[in-house]
């Protein structure tokens, strides 16, 4: 059989459902949610468009320095009064302040995602004892930043993830900004997080290692929010992932024939890794980046045939080692 098979013929949907893996009722862990960790957002846009000078934003500047240094690093700067300069200018205009209100209207209150965060802080706590919480801050950067994310700090640019029918939106193909919608926030922060925990061999660039370093990442997002739909995590509508589901064989005969899974061709590697609207290697119709959705797959598999631990998998480097234990087979339409 050819791969032009993605053909996502409607009738197909829904038996092509029974196939991936099922959205069941999920309750969170109580005794992992019981940990003392709290988190409490700073939402600096607030401070910041409220400032009415240059020593309002210098004062700003010192008061929240890990913030300073992350988001506007001084050599990128002449002097100190250039940047608050140029910080007095931009929060005086007229289209940024539109900006800002129009966030204020779609994030009155963020007590959802300081839960959100809170609660999956606790269970990468609870697998990452060491696990240090983040300083957590929102800001309205004028579509200039969506996320930064480090052991020590988040920052939030919360005017990226205003709906996706909103005037303003971000300098990025339709197809990655209908993923900036506010389900998808906290799964890409974890996402971010799970680079601490998630080891590599450096000397390893073939395709393999690519899609299962992104299959180790969606697995732990997916361990540290089990109760959040595929998705928000991988960044598929359900009617992509039923349809990869359903054509899982003939994705996975296409890598096999091909021989891509030890290719190092970089060029070759980012047809199946890298953001497209779609994987055209294969088919136009099949979503983009399904090497990292077969990597997952995969890590899955060797989860379950191998018994490890989520920290087990995220310290595993050798991708031989999880591909070959993972004994990984397509799953068969039923």
């Amino acid at each position: 059989m050819k791969l032009s098979r993605f053909a996502f013929l409607i009738p197909l949907l829904f038996l092509a459902f029974a196939c991936g893996k099922k959205e069941e009722a999920c309750e969170l862990d109580q005794e992992i949610l019981d940990q003392d960790v709290s988190v409490k957002i700073t939402r600096l846009e607030d401070e910041f468009f409220g400032a009415k000078s240059a020593q309002d934003f210098q004062f700003l500047l010192e008061k929240y320095p890990d913030f300073a240094q992350a988001y506007f690093p001084s050599d990128a700067y002449a002097s100190p009064d250039s940047l608050t300069a140029n910080l007095l200018q931009v929060h005086q205009d007229s289209s940024m302040r539109v900006l800002y209100d129009s966030v204020k209207v779609e994030y009155p209150d963020i007590l959802d995602i300081e839960k959100d965060l809170e609660n999956a802080f606790k269970y990468i706590k609870h697998y990452f004892p060491d696990f240090k919480t983040p300083t957590v801050y929102t800001f309205v950067s004028g579509l200039n930043s969506d996320l930064i994310v480090t052991e020590d700090l988040i920052v939030i640019g919360l005017d990226y993830f205003l709906p996706a029918d909103h005037a303003f939106q971000p300098d990025i193909a339709r197809y990655m900004a209908e993923r900036y919608e506010k389900p998808y926030l906290v799964p890409m922060i974890v996402l971010a997080i799970s680079s601490q925990f998630n080891s590599i061999n450096p000397k390893d660039n073939s395709l393999l290692s690519e899609m299962l370093y992104y299959g180790k990442a969606y697995h732990f997002v997916k361990a540290v929010m089990p109760c959040t739909p595929d998705q928000y995590i991988i960044g598929y509508t359900p009617a992509e992932i039923a349809e990869c589901y359903d054509n899982e064989e003939f994705i996975w005969s296409h890598f096999v024939e091909n021989e891509l899974l030890y290719e190092t061709n970089p060029f070759e590697i980012r047809k199946y890794i890298g953001e497209a609207p779609f994987t055209d290697a294969i088919s136009t119709k099949a979503p983009g980046r399904l090497g990292r959705w077969l990597g997952w797959n995969i890590v899955d598999d060797y989860v379950s045939n191998a018994a490890a631990s989520l920290p087990d998998l995220m310290k595993e480097s050798d991708a031989e080692v999880i591909f070959r234990q993972s004994g990984y087979r397509p799953r068969r339409p039923e």
